[in-house]
């Protein structure tokens, strides 16, 4: 299942890349982060609050091409740090001026 207990986009093969931590389950791609986009995400919104989580505390929202710039935005108007990666680039820490 994918978030929010949407399920996710089938693949053909499994996967064992980077992404599986996003991902949840072998062959799948995660559902868009947006709520009520039910498209396959290929982006991911890398992200921390500054006040309470450390630098190397990252989390992650996916987002689909069309909500990518929407989920940023929202994470940077409350002056988070945030970098938009594709869905297989891991971010292991943000620092404050991550954009």
């Amino acid at each position: 299942m994918a978030a929010r207990g949407r399920p996710a986009v089938q693949l053909g093969a499994p996967s064992v890349s980077a992404t599986y931590d996003v991902i949840g389950e072998p062959g799948t791609v995660p559902v868009c982060s947006r709520a009520g986009c039910d498209a396959p995400a290929s982006w991911r919104v890398n992200w921390r609050n500054p006040r309470i989580h450390a630098e190397d505390r990252v989390k992650i929202w996916v987002a689909c091409d069309d909500h990518r710039g929407f989920l940023a935005d929202y994470l940077q108007s409350r002056a988070f740090p945030v970098r938009v990666t594709g869905i297989a680039e891991d971010v292991e820490r943000l620092d404050d001026r991550a954009v």
